[in-house]
């Protein structure tokens, strides 16, 4: 199946009305764990990852790695992008790497982390978009401000899309798709109690879409921070504090309410964690880390079959005919 752009997976999946998991990865057992899962339930998935989150030294020898490891999965329709691209130059960087698809989040200014106003929210994503396009690579927008922590060394505050907004924002990029801030919120501390229609404002997803037709719209920060993971966790050395995320039947409902793309990193990360710890601590003779990654290959992949189910996605990917991307040699910027 080689790689498939954002729009073409997401479109499929607003003709079939389900979502697809967009799965983070900082590592290329994590990418196989993924695609593992995709292959298992034989579903369509979008692997993404974060410049600078891996622990390699460098961002483009990381994605050739990625990349290369979906080579290997010809069966599975795979989207691979970028998440939240803090800046036009790292989505450059990402598109002329072979990435099918880019997020250009202008949301927040990458050195202030203080929302950006709206016009200069446009204005780079335009600048992206016209990049990727000519490329034919798809482009993710934001607006609104995802509350939380992606990195886990900053902390944004919530700030909630606005439908005359997205209009606009939509018409004057072009963009194939929109993260839309709606009360959800990135990392592993969420909620202090279950989330309800006074956090989750599930009905701006429906107003939004009605107002954008022809784009997606995704929905981060979404995980549901499972309990049991968390006990795992901190019965290991861990000290994740108690915290609810995005409960598994609104992200299902959420399919049917506009959004085609669910982004998930925390719930697949936890269980990679919590494998991995409980097998070092079994194992306290080992110096070897591999038997603890591969333990921690297992639980990701796992997990991440289980959201696939939810989300729909699951038997889809017979959908799909062989469609190759190839992303062009780098054109002048």
């Amino acid at each position: 199946m080689a790689l498939c752009t954002l729009r073409e997976v997401l479109d499929h999946a607003r003709a079939g009305g389900y979502g697809v998991g967009a799965f983070n990865v900082t590592d290329i057992e994590q990418v196989e764990a993924v695609l593992d899962a995709a292959r298992r339930t034989a579903s369509p998935v979008i692997v993404q990852t974060i410049a600078g989150a891996s622990a390699f030294a460098s961002d483009e020898l990381f994605w050739d790695l990625l990349l290369r490891t979906v080579d290997h999965y010809e069966d599975v329709p795979v989207v691979v992008h970028l998440d939240h691209g803090p800046d036009a130059e790292t989505c450059f960087r990402a598109i002329d790497a072979g990435f099918s698809s880019v997020m250009i989040d202008g949301s927040l200014d990458p050195e202030t982390h203080q929302p950006m106003s709206f016009d200069d929210n446009i204005a780079v994503t335009l600048r992206v978009v016209e990049y990727a396009h000519e490329r034919g690579v798809s482009v993710e927008g934001e607006l609104g401000t995802i509350g939380g922590s992606k990195d886990g060394a900053t902390h944004a505050e919530i700030v909630l899309a606005d439908p005359d907004e997205a209009a606009e924002f939509v018409a004057r990029t072009g963009v194939d798709a929109l993260a839309v801030a709606i009360g959800t919120s990135h990392g592993a501390y969420k909620f202090t109690s279950p989330p309800d229609s006074t956090v989750l404002h599930m009905d701006l997803i429906e107003e939004i879409a009605g107002r954008i037709p022809g784009t997606h719209l995704v929905m981060h920060g979404s995980s549901s921070l499972p309990a049991h993971l968390r006990e795992i966790i901190n019965a290991h050395g861990g000290a994740l504090p108690e915290s609810w995320g995005v409960p598994e039947e609104e992200k299902a409902r959420s399919t049917t309410l506009g959004v085609t793309k669910i982004n998930q990193g925390m719930d697949s990360h936890m269980a990679y964690a919590a494998a991995m710890r409980a097998h070092l601590a079994s194992t306290p003779l080992a110096a070897d880390p591999a038997p603890a990654a591969s333990a921690g290959r297992t639980a990701m992949s796992d997990m991440v079959a289980e959201r696939m189910v939810v989300f729909g996605q699951a038997g889809k990917a017979a959908d799909y005919t062989p469609v190759v991307f190839r992303s062009p040699a780098a054109l002048p910027r």
